[in-house]
């Protein structure tokens, strides 16, 4: 194991992607074992040391800037241990790389659907925030994968967990857990109400629809403050056999949101729609496989294609927005499903001649370098300004997301300031960058966010869908969850981690008010 005390060895540790600025450690220790970790939780424990975990850096609210203490980076935790085509799992140390992953076990024709937008991320940081991404709209986030976690408490105890041994609590909410040296931890559930959406990673997940979690859940999640993990196992599944991809363009807003909504719909099977497959006589019996079901929907506003058509000219002007879908395919279905799109564009007036389709990979990988154009764009933007750009993450209820993306639209059309609104429509779930150009648009740009999170947290949305907490927004999960349920939340890590030495500021806030 490396410890690493000199300023210019630590130096590329101290900060994220959030740019959060002041961070600093006495020691970086870069393990090879989870036995190393334990040993380093160990010391710092009985020491009262912090403790921050580094994995890529890769996250945008600074929950891998270390302020004082220890630092433990995973980079060198990254064996894939093995890939189970039968069983259609995959066990791996939490340094893996995401794009390395994915290659590996594509090539054993097996699929691991989270598609967080950075793939240079690890799989531990994956699971230490519930990364999701665009395929989450079919497949969930990450918790929906996570079979089996190892974790490595504060005081160098170690935890097994997994959904093949579940650990429910009971119905007031307690849980008694034991770890591997046999020590009993009790802890209780937090009760708050989680809103009714469907991406949240906002504080410690306690179940949705009132069933209780299991004790694996508390951990994904968790930011760093409730242990360590060491290794994971994933649940994999069968490769699509194809794709069908559209980015299509909408000259009205009302279309474009008439569209999403309908195609959500009979995604979900929830909505009858006069669309129905041409299924042929003969065909095979999963009848589900001929029903439309997007993968993904994605979202650009008007400013996020003006900002796009300087690295893809051929974008078309005058548009209200677009929408980038895909859906999975078999050589029998492929073009029963084409039918289905195609008339649901129409109906909804889509501007299908200059609107693109590929059922191609390489014109596919096109499509989703269009995507990640836009957030290139947007950095080359905030470079030239030389101000940090601000971005939003909330997500709204379904019933409440025209009018919540009517109310963005409007305060920041009224604002003057530069933005592009891009994202997850499929789950309610968008990103607004506010890219200021002076001090005085940066002010006015933070008072725009506080005011989106205020109108989330009314319509009954969450301050944070997929990025997390960390500690830059940390102050927002104290408006959102108020002085009892972070209480319950203190509570909760109070138990796994009695010194508080982990994770230090995310969730909780720099001030350690928990």
């Amino acid at each position: 194991m490396q410890v690493k005390t000199q300023v210019e060895d630590l130096q590329n540790y101290l900060t994220d992607a959030s740019n959060m600025p002041g961070g600093y450690a006495e020691r970086l220790f870069v393990p090879e074992t989870a036995e190393d970790v334990a040993a380093v939780l160990r010391e710092a424990n009985e020491a009262g040391v912090a403790v921050t975990i580094s994995g890529a850096r890769t996250g945008t609210v600074g929950g891998a800037v270390p302020f004082g203490g220890y630092l433990i980076s995973l980079e060198r935790l990254n064996v894939i241990k093995s890939i189970d085509r039968t069983a259609m799992t995959a066990v791996v140390e939490p340094g893996v790389v995401l794009a390395d992953f994915t290659k590996a076990v594509e090539a054993e024709g097996l699929f691991y659907p989270p598609d967080p937008t950075e793939w240079s991320c690890q799989i531990g940081g994956t699971v230490a925030t519930n990364a999701s991404g665009a395929r989450s709209f079919k497949y969930g986030a990450t918790r929906e994968f996570v079979q089996r976690l190892e974790i490595t408490l504060a005081d160098g105890d170690t935890l097994t967990l997994s959904r093949s041994r579940p650990n429910h609590a009971s119905n007031d909410g307690t849980l008694n857990l034991t770890t591997n040296s046999g020590r009993t931890i009790a802890l209780k559930i937090p009760t708050y109400k989680r809103p009714s959406v469907r991406k949240n990673v906002s504080g410690y997940f306690n179940g949705d629809n009132q069933v209780i979690p299991e004790a694996v859940d508390l951990f994904i999640g968790s930011e760093g403050t409730l242990g360590v993990i060491t290794e994971i196992e994933l649940r994999l599944i069968n490769k699509p056999k194809g794709s069908f991809s559209g980015i299509v363009f909408f000259k009205d807003n009302r279309n474009l949101l008439a569209f999403v909504e309908e195609a959500k719909g009979m995604s979900f099977g929830i909505l009858e729609s006069e669309i129905q497959p041409q299924v042929p006589e003969g065909a095979t019996p999963f009848f589900a496989d001929w029903y439309l079901q997007a993968t993904l929907i994605e979202y650009f506003d008007d400013q996020a294609l003006a900002f796009i058509k300087e690295k893809f000219p051929e974008t078309p002007e005058g548009m209200a927005g677009a929408i980038f879908f895909e859906q999975e395919t078999s050589e029998e279905t492929e073009d029963v499903l084409l039918e289905q799109w195609n008339a649901l564009l129409e109906k909804h007036n889509a501007d299908l001649e200059r609107s693109w389709f590929t059922t191609t990979e390489q014109d596919r990988e096109r499509m989703r370098e269009f995507r990640h154009a836009l957030p290139v764009a947007v950095n080359e933007r905030v470079v030239r300004n030389k101000k940090k750009k601000i971005g939003t993450d909330m997500a709204v209820p379904d019933e409440n997301f025209a009018g919540f993306l009517k109310y963005q639209k409007q305060l920041l059309d009224a604002s003057g300031i530069d933005y592009v609104i891009f994202g997850h429509i499929g789950d309610c779930h968008l990103h607004a960058n506010l890219l200021p150009k002076d001090d005085a648009e940066a002010v006015r740009s933070r008072h725009i966010y506080g005011r989106f999170i205020a109108q989330a947290i009314m319509l009954g949305g969450c301050v944070s869908a997929e990025h997390g907490i960390g500690k830059l927004k940390a102050k927002y999960l104290y408006v959102a969850m108020g002085e009892r349920y972070l209480n319950e939340m203190a509570e909760l890590k109070r138990a796994f981690d009695p010194k508080g030495i982990l994770g230090r500021g995310n969730l909780f806030g720099l001030e350690n008010r928990y």
